[in-house]
């Protein structure tokens, strides 16, 4: 008896240390899914769990469709918010590789995560394990979908594509060219390699 109450005890404090929220300040909005913030006066980068934004802000990768609206949106959201609280899911790693926070990001009491999938702004992605929010996430996923809501809508998404392949280079000023430089170069020709030479191709 005594083992399966000490059993129960453990399995509460686990589930509350799993799902613990933890207030934190702002510091910075870098993009649509990924914030800094301050924890005992201490600089944290936060990446959101299972979701993923457009790139607006990457070094080395172009800004993609809906990437600064997106962007836009959760810093407007977390600039403004009175309470900003993490919460760490038990199937996930507390950080990944480069050293981020992987969490829940709750802004005055609503998942900021499920605010993004549900207008259109993110998509579900990069799920490593049986995540609490999941489920939620998924369901309104396929609303957004459904809706043709931001990144869900392909025509806007095509003609985004199209405008940015198509930004020409600006035309740069060119040096004035010797017009009996081409002749120059074929007498050059005709000197060190003794064979018929014509000034035209034959397709």
């Amino acid at each position: 008896m005594k083992k399966l109450v000490v059993g129960i005890i453990t399995f509460l404090l686990f589930i509350n240390v799993s799902y613990a929220l933890d207030e934190v300040k702002l510091s910075k909005c870098v993009d649509g899914d990924t914030i800094k913030v301050k924890i005992d006066n201490k600089e944290y980068t936060v990446r959101m769990l299972a979701i993923d934004t457009p790139e607006s802000v990457h070094p080395e990768k172009k800004v993609e469709y809906y990437g600064k609206e997106a962007s836009e949106y959760t810093c407007n959201i977390v600039s403004n918010a009175k309470k900003i609280e993490l919460e760490y899911d038990s199937g996930s790693d507390k950080t990944d590789k480069y050293d981020r926070l992987l969490a829940w990001v709750i802004v005055d009491g609503e998942l900021l995560q499920d605010k993004l999938v549900s207008l259109g702004y993110a998509k579900v992605a990069y799920l490593y394990g049986d995540y609490k929010y999941t489920s939620l996430l998924e369901e309104h996923q396929e609303l957004a979908s459904a809706k043709n809501l931001g990144i869900w809508n392909q025509q806007e998404k095509d003609k985004f594509d199209n405008n940015s392949n198509n930004t020409q280079i600006p035309n740069q000023i060119l040096p004035p060219v010797n017009p009996n430089t081409s002749s120059v170069l074929l007498s050059l020709l005709k000197l060190y390699f003794p064979i018929k030479i014509s000034s035209s191709c034959d397709d």
